[in-house]
């Protein structure tokens, strides 16, 4: 595992410095470039340290850089603060002594959740560590619909976007999923090892050319908040924003909570569904 650890530190470092452009650090590009971005003697430069020791860097060398060392990284890559965070990760994941891989506890949606979701009139969702589905509110069992009958393990957000008949139900299904492959990459490496994320990644990186691609860009994101765009057969398109909110005792674990702007056209369509035949039906989680 530690090998994987300094293999994605390189990628990390190699992605992020192809995206930086002389002209965005102030330098001349100079004629004959033959590299995107930065080169590493560039790179190193800026960053203050030698460029020996910055390309064992990026090749996933035995070396340890210091956190010092990483924040001036960072700087010279002009990284944003959860990319920032993500590199301290990496690289102590990569610091770390072999390990064999880690057993995590299975995820356990605490009873006084499921309390409150059942409480819930606007659509709430509960989503484990590697995005997979775990319980909902009634709303949010009505928008999903035969969503909520499919096996757990089919109940995973990014499984459910890559799927062909996806683009008729979610209009900005390409970011959605770009933005959820960055999530992923965010709690993979909060969670080195575990065999349940490994297995995902090469899963959905077998099945979908657009999730290989999307993945070895090494986007991370951390999920606070945004937009879901959805089509519904009954009330039509809606864009409704949604907040994350950690779970007690619960970790990695997030309640998603979608809400519409109080008398908005996506309020009254989103009320439209709740009144729906459908919205009443008995359904098990």
């Amino acid at each position: 595992m530690i090998d994987d650890s300094r293999k994605a530190l390189g990628e990390f470092l190699r992605t992020r410095r192809t995206r930086v452009t002389p002209r965005d650090v102030g330098l001349e590009p100079g004629p004959r470039r033959r590299v995107p971005g930065l080169r590493r003697e560039e790179l190193a430069l800026l960053a203050g340290v030698s460029p020996d020791y910055y390309q064992r860097m990026e090749q996933g060398r035995d070396l340890r850089p210091s956190d010092q060392v990483l924040d001036a990284v960072a700087r010279a890559l002009n990284l944003t603060n959860e990319e920032t965070r993500h590199l301290h990760n990496l690289a102590t994941a990569a610091r770390a002594p072999a390990q064999p891989a880690r057993e995590y506890s299975p995820e356990v949606v605490p009873e006084t959740t499921l309390r409150l979701l059942r409480t819930m009139t606007v659509p709430a969702l509960v989503v484990g560590r590697f995005l997979d589905v775990l319980a909902w509110s009634p709303l949010a069992g009505t928008l999903l619909g035969e969503v909520t009958r499919l096996p757990q393990n089919e109940r995973n957000l990014l499984r459910l976007l890559l799927r062909p008949e996806a683009d008729e139900v979610c209009p900005n299904r390409a970011e959605t999923v770009a933005e959820l492959t960055a999530m992923l990459r965010t709690q993979v490496t909060a969670y080195p090892g575990d065999p349940s994320a490994m297995k995902l990644v090469e899963q959905l990186s077998a099945q979908s050319a657009e999730f290989a691609t999307l993945w070895a860009r090494h986007d991370v994101e951390e999920p606070t908040h945004g937009q879901m765009h959805a089509i519904h057969p009954l009330a039509g398109d809606m864009v409704l924003d949604w907040d994350a909110y950690p779970i007690p005792g619960a970790p990695g674990t997030i309640l998603l909570v979608y809400t519409s702007e109080e008398s908005s056209i996506d309020a009254v369509r989103l009320e439209l569904v709740a009144s729906s035949p459908q919205h009443h039906r008995p359904f098990t989680n």
